[in-house]
């Protein structure tokens, strides 16, 4: 005779699956590249709006006659010609440190 199915206890050697079979895919690693860099180099003219850095972080700063975006690309925010200089930079400890400065005048 059978026990009742209220005292039945399930058979532990089967599980039943909580998520779907995923799998594991081998070709998803084939992604173009950021394409960072300097895209307008001194002397040469700028338009209002152009991008002259793309950049990850705030390696370079925008200076007088630029504008930095939310991803940190500078743009030129006048007609102008782009010039790169030098400048310090005072760090979180108090240290002065140099980094380039990116305008347009």
């Amino acid at each position: 005779m059978t026990a009742p199915l209220a005292s039945r206890q399930p058979d532990k050697r089967f599980k039943m699956s909580k998520v779907k079979a995923g799998g594991s895919s081998k070709n998803n690693h084939n992604n173009a590249g950021p394409r960072l860099g300097v895209k307008l180099y001194a002397g040469q003219v700028v338009k209002t709006g152009q991008v002259i850095v793309r950049q990850v972080g705030m390696t370079k700063r925008s200076g007088p006659g630029t504008m930095m975006s939310r991803n940190f690309t500078i743009h030129a925010a006048q007609d102008g010609v782009v010039a790169f200089k030098t400048r310090k930079v005072k760090t979180f400890s108090g240290r002065s440190v140099p980094r380039v400065e990116v305008q347009v005048v």
